[in-house]
């Protein structure tokens, strides 16, 4: 059973990643991640570690905490 905070994250990074017009491969270049990570985290499929979070908010040009809106 998929966590509802982790799918929330990852509804949020989908959202935030499409409103730059970017793929998952561009993302991931610039976050310097493996593209089938990314689609792994937009999917609820990984619990993403801050550090990832860290380089996936930089490469968005956004907070961190941006990727937990309207979860809490």
């Amino acid at each position: 059973m998929k966590d509802k905070t982790i799918e929330k994250v990852g509804l949020n990074l989908r959202r935030l990643r499409q409103q730059k017009g970017w793929s998952q491969a561009q993302l991931a270049e610039l976050a310097d991640i493996h593209p089938n990570y990314i689609g792994y985290i937009e999917r609820g499929e990984r619990n993403v570690t801050i550090q990832k979070l860290a380089q996936i908010a930089k490469a968005l040009q956004c907070t961190p905490a941006e990727l937990f809106h309207d979860i809490f």
